[in-house]
C-alpha cells in the first residue's frame, strides 16, 4: 500500500489488513491490564483456596472436640465418632464418582476404579460402575491398619486435651519422621534438620511443664498425641508405598483405606463399648446430634481435598507456611473459645514447636531442592547415578502436608 505526502503513519501496534482479514490493536494498556485482571483472579482463587483450609480445618477441630468431650452430649464414644467418620468418607467416595460419572462436563472427580464390573447404584437410568478387588484390599490392610491408629489417636488426644494445646501435643509428628526415615528407609538426617527437632522437643517439655502448672495436664493425652504423631509419620511413609497397588490413584486409597477401616473399627467398636453406649443413648433418636456427626464426617472428607487444592494453587511450602499459620489462630481461638489462663512460658513453648517446626519444613525443602539440582548435573553429564527421591520426598515436607490433612 502506497502511502500519501503528510499522511501520518500508523502505529506500531496497529495492523490494516484487507476487509476479508481480521483487524486488531494490541496496546501495552490492554496488556497491562489483562495482565492485572489474571493476576487478581489468581491472588482471588488462591486467597479462596487458602481460607477454605483454614475455615474446614479448624471447624473440624472444633466439631470433634464437641462430639468427643462435650458436657453437653456427654457422650463418651470416640471409637464410635471415628467409624462414622470413615463411614461417611467411604460413602462420598462413591457419590463424587458417580455425579463425575454423570455431568463429566460440570463435575469431575478420579475415577475410583478401573475396569469396573459392579454395579453399584443407578441414577438417572445411569449404571454407576465400580469394582472392589480383594487383592487391593490386601495390599491397603497394614497402611489402614496405620490409619485406623492414627485417627483414632488423633482424636483421643483431641478428646483428652484443650485445643489450645492439641497441636503442640501432636508437635512430635516432626521429630518421629526424621527418626522413622532412618531406621526404615536409612535416611540420615541434617544437622540443621536435627536442631530444627531438638527445638520441637524443647517446646514440646516446657509446653507440658506449663500445662502441669496451670493444673490442665492430662497424662493421657499426651500419650495419645505421641501415638498420633508416631502413625501419622509412619502412614507418611507407607501411603508411598501403598499407593502403586491403587494405580497412584490419591482417591481410590482414600477409597480402600476408609473400606478397610469401616470393617477393621467393628470388632472395636463391640469391644470398647461404643456401640452399646451410642445405643443406649438419647442422642441415638437426636437428628441435631446426627446432623453434627455427618457434618463431622464431611468436613473430614473435605480436608484432604482443601489440603490437595492448596497444595495445586501454592506450593507444599506454602502450604506448610499456612498450616503452622493455622495452628498459631487454632491455639488462639482454642485459647479464646475456652477461656483459658495461660502462663508466659506456655505461649513461648507455642512459640518454640510453631518456629521450629516451619524451619524443619524449610530446610527439608532447600535438602530436597539441593537433591534435585545434583541430579540434575549428574544427568548432564551422563553419569548413570541413582538416587532414592521416592523415599526423600516421604520424609521431607510430606510429613506437613499428611499431619494437616488429618487436622
Amino acid at each position: 500500500m502506497r502511502r500519501t505526502v503528510g499522511q501520518p503513519l500508523a502505529p506500531v501496534s496497529s495492523f490494516n489488513l484487507h476487509s476479508t482479514q481480521l483487524s486488531y490493536i494490541v496496546s501495552g494498556k490492554d496488556m497491562r491490564q489483562q495482565h492485572s485482571i489474571s493476576f487478581m483472579t489468581q491472588s482471588t482463587r488462591i486467597f479462596a483456596v487458602v481460607a477454605a483450609y483454614w475455615v474446614v480445618s479448624i471447624s473440624l477441630v472444633f466439631l470433634n472436640k464437641y462430639l468427643l468431650s462435650s458436657d453437653e452430649l456427654k457422650l463418651d464414644a470416640p471409637y464410635f465418632v471415628t467409624w462414622f467418620q470413615c463411614l461417611v468418607s467411604l460413602v462420598l467416595c462413591y457419590l463424587l464418582a458417580g455425579l463425575a460419572h454423570l455431568v463429566p462436563m460440570c463435575f469431575s472427580f478420579p475415577s475410583v476404579a478401573r475396569n469396573p464390573t459392579l454395579k453399584i447404584f443407578r441414577l438417572n437410568s445411569h449404571p454407576i460402575h465400580h469394582k472392589i478387588r480383594l487383592q487391593v484390599c490386601r495390599k491397603v490392610a497394614p497402611l489402614s491398619f496405620i490409619f485406623v491408629a492414627m485417627v483414632t489417636f488423633n482424636n483421643l488426644c483431641l478428646k483428652d486435651v484443650g485445643i489450645s494445646f492439641y497441636y503442640a501435643g501432636r508437635s512430635f509428628t516432626t521429630v518421629f519422621n526424621a527418626l522413622l526415615s532412618y531406621v526404615i528407609l536409612g535416611q540420615t538426617t541434617s544437622l540443621k534438620a536435627i536442631i530444627c527437632c531438638g527445638f520441637i522437643i524443647v517446646g514440646f517439655l516446657l509446653g507440658m511443664d506449663q500445662e502441669k502448672v496451670s493444673g490442665s495436664l492430662s497424662v493421657s493425652g499426651v500419650v495419645y498425641g505421641l501415638l498420633a504423631s508416631l502413625f501419622v509419620a509412619l502412614n507418611a511413609i507407607y501411603t508411598k508405598k501403598v499407593l502403586p497397588a491403587v494405580d497412584n490413584n490419591v482417591w481410590k486409597l482414600t477409597l480402600y483405606n476408609n473400606l478397610n477401616a469401616v470393617l477393621i473399627f467393628l470388632p472395636l467398636l463391640v469391644l470398647t463399648g461404643d456401640a452399646g453406649a451410642v445405643a443406649g443413648s438419647q442422642l441415638i433418636s437426636s437428628a441435631a446430634f446426627w446432623l453434627v456427626m455427618l457434618a463431622s464426617g464431611v468436613l473430614g472428607f473435605a480436608i484432604g481435598y482443601v489440603t490437595g487444592l492448596q497444595i495445586q494453587f501454592t506450593s507444599p511450602l506454602t502450604h506448610n507456611v499456612s498450616g503452622t499459620a493455622k495452628s498459631c489462630a487454632q491455639t488462639v481461638l482454642g485459647y479464646l473459645a475456652y477461656r483459658e489462663v495461660k502462663t508466659g512460658l506456655w505461649w513461648l513453648s507455642n512459640v518454640i514447636v510453631l518456629t521450629a517446626s516451619f524451619a524443619y519444613a524449610l530446610v527439608k525443602r532447600q535438602e530436597m531442592r539441593l537433591q534435585h539440582q545434583l541430579e540434575m548435573a549428574w544427568m548432564s553429564a551422563g553419569i548413570n547415578r541413582i538416587y532414592c527421591s521416592d523415599a526423600r520426598c516421604i520424609a521431607d515436607c510430606e510429613n506437613f502436608t499428611l499431619d494437616y490433612f488429618y487436622y
